[in-house]
């Protein structure tokens, strides 16, 4: 401990409290209190500190000490190790599965150090419910210098120049965006946040929400100053009580310190948050479905053509709406420019992309890496490969909405343009790792299943198009599958992609279109030979 001081971090996200970080918590604390530690020993928590896998997670500071798997069980032995003379607790240190070799500073290993975590910077670092921590951390100093600095039009300017894109799954340039909206008739205008994270296998929103408010808050805020916004929204599912817990307790410690309210740190600029919670529909994600939940109406996607949301968006008044993840990225471009922003990237896609790293995959867990990360670096050298020795086979990126890749394309950059040429997207950020033991088919059938629950069924070409190819796909997996089958999926998804009103019958089809691009062995296997290849579906054993 320098100078007698430590602090422990306790990862206190969701993941990690699924694993009982929460009895981890109150056990260090109880500890340090029975001991009388409290002048030497500060237990405090953070947000998600994203090496989910080995949760619960506690990283001692300033000399970066990083345990795992820590239980109250550990808690007597670990406190007596950071005493002076004590004995580190290296049975908690963190192993390579292959090597078994410790390592002791969270820096050194390679899921972390092979990252560029600046969204996700103080995820893991300071405790949420806390302002201090993030003004600390630099937090606020950009909304700051928006308000006495820059003009808002100034603003809009840097967001353009950053080349920011919408990271909740469309890629559309921000700062276009927003000054759609400050040019667009009309008052009030809204600014939103779009926290509708419903992806199978997506938690990043989630993540950042949790560990991170008051950047996203601080980002809404800047985001309003630029285009002439006085009242916001952040969307957030219900699912997510503790993401919506902190979020109110960011927006009080707000108001509270006057960064929200009237006339902002005596600005002149008055702007307020309130937090609205939707109640789990996976449609409301899409931005017209989501302001009509706002209104009090069913969230239903209006047909096209429509005015873009930016200019009638919330009760027919100009709405800006991006992404948790897009918010996050404003007050790092207004702090440190545009050009520092975009030294990370591609020619098209700059800054970096969150990821919430799934399926079979040695370290799951949050990860945040350079546009233009090749899936290989991702899936190796972060996540550390597939489990067991096994063979990789696929990784589905997008979503319920996104394709999935075989290992072939391992080297393709992960950026907007690379994912969407190759049949799949960005999406929010999930990535599902799948080996050879998967049955491709019963994949696009899983995903057809979530898209069919979730659809509004508003329109005929996804109501009744959804239910049709996961109809032909659970008799396909059940060894009722048909000559001809393969030809009407594909007919049956172009059909979809092309005449659905939104973008969830539009892009519904991906899953099924990619496996049959890339695997249409396993479904002729299936249809003709009556065997899964991957040995997967109950029905061919």
């Amino acid at each position: 401990m320098a100078d007698g001081q430590c602090t422990v971090t306790v990862c206190q996200g969701t993941g990690c409290i699924s694993n009982g970080a929460d009895r981890l918590y109150a056990a260090l604390q109880a500890e340090v209190v029975r001991l009388n530690l409290g002048d030497s020993i500060h237990v405090k928590q953070t947000g998600c500190q994203g090496f989910c896998q080995r949760g619960p997670l506690v990283i001692t500071r300033p000399d970066g000490t990083f345990h795992c798997r820590v239980t109250p069980e550990d808690v007597p032995d670990f406190v007596q190790s950071l005493l002076p003379g004590g004995k580190p607790a290296e049975r908690l240190y963190y192993r390579d599965m292959v090597t078994a070799r410790a390592t002791a500073h969270w820096a050194d290993i390679p899921f972390y150090y092979q990252q560029e975590r600046r969204v996700l910077r103080n995820c893991g670092h300071i405790d949420p419910e806390n302002i201090e921590e993030y003004i600390a951390a630099g937090g606020y100093r950009a909304l700051h210098r928006a308000l006495f600095e820059m003009a808002p039009e100034e603003v809009i300017a840097e967001v353009k120049r950053s080349g920011l894109r919408g990271l909740g799954g469309a890629g559309f340039p921000a700062g276009r965006k927003w000054e759609s909206c400050r040019k667009a008739p009309g008052e009030p205008k809204f600014v939103i946040c779009n926290a509708d994270e419903g992806d199978p296998g997506a938690f990043q929103d989630r993540s950042l929400l949790e560990g991170d408010p008051h950047s996203v808050l601080e980002g809404m805020t800047i985001a309003a100053y630029a285009v002439g916004a006085h009242k916001g929204f952040v969307y957030v599912r219900a699912e997510y009580p503790l993401a919506v817990r902190r979020l109110g307790v960011a927006v009080t410690q707000m108001r509270e310190k006057g960064y929200l309210g009237k006339g902002i740190l005596g600005s002149g600029f008055d702007f307020d948050i309130e937090i609205f919670q939707g109640a789990g529909a996976f449609v409301c994600g899409e931005s017209t479905a989501l302001v009509l939940s706002i209104e009090g109406k069913r969230g239903m996607p209006k047909a096209l053509p429509r005015p873009r949301t930016s200019e009638v968006g919330l009760w027919g008044k100009p709405t800006l709406l991006n992404n948790v993840k897009t918010f996050g990225n404003v007050p790092l471009i207004i702090a440190h420019g545009a050009d520092w922003f975009a030294r990370l990237g591609n020619a098209q896609s700059k800054g970096t992309a969150i990821f919430s790293l799934t399926g079979k995959i040695v370290n799951s867990g949050l990860i945040e890496v350079p546009m233009g990360t090749r899936l290989r670096e991702v899936i190796y050298d972060i996540g550390g490969g597939i489990p067991d020795g096994r063979a990789f086979k696929a990784v589905q990126t997008g979503g319920p909405s996104g394709g999935c890749l075989p290992a072939s394309m391992l080297n393709m950059p992960v950026d907007f343009d690379s994912l969407k040429a190759a049949g799949s997207m960005m999406g929010s950020g999930g990535m599902v790792i799948m080996d050879e033991d998967t049955c491709m088919v019963d994949v696009a059938r899983y995903f057809l299943d979530f898209s069919r629950r979730e659809s509004c069924g508003q329109c005929t070409p996804c109501r009744v198009g959804t239910q049709q190819m996961f109809a032909i796909l659970d008799d396909i997996t059940q060894r009722k599958g048909k000559p001809g089958d393969i030809e009407v999926l594909l007919e049956l998804g172009e059909a979809m992609a092309q005449t659905s009103i939104c973008a969830l019958g539009q892009t519904a089809p991906n899953p099924v279109l990619t496996t049959i691009r890339h695997f249409r062995s396993e479904y002729e296997a299936h249809i003709y030979e009556k065997r899964c290849p991957a040995g997967a579906c109950r029905a061919y054993l």
